[in-house]
């Protein structure tokens, strides 16, 4: 029905991809695949977790805002999420944004 693909980046854990399959989506799924990732991440000592995202599609990051993430400046973020954000670029996403969630 869905899936969260995170890797580690020292103390963040960074989210690659989260998929709630179409006819599932507004069940819940993604929230709840969201809400155990983050207990998990708290458990395992991660100190932020982060992604990046389409900034206006209701649910990018309107629904992660809903669970905690802030949108995060890319001079402030750490050289690997400004060259992801460059990347998508590249590939022709536009509007996207980079979030993070304190733990």
């Amino acid at each position: 029905m869905g899936f969260l693909a995170a890797l580690a980046h020292g103390d963040r854990l960074h989210i690659d991809e989260l998929d709630v399959l179409r006819d599932q989506q507004g069940q819940g799924i993604g929230r709840r695949l969201l809400s155990h990732v983050i207990d998990w991440a708290k458990a395992e000592g991660f100190k932020t977790i982060s992604l990046t995202t389409f900034r206006n599609i209701p649910w990018n990051a309107p629904f992660y805002a809903s669970v905690g993430f802030s949108e995060w400046d890319p001079l402030e973020a750490p050289a690997s999420i400004r060259q992801a954000l460059v990347k998508e670029a590249a590939f022709g996403l536009q509007d996207r944004c980079a979030m993070r969630m304190d733990l």
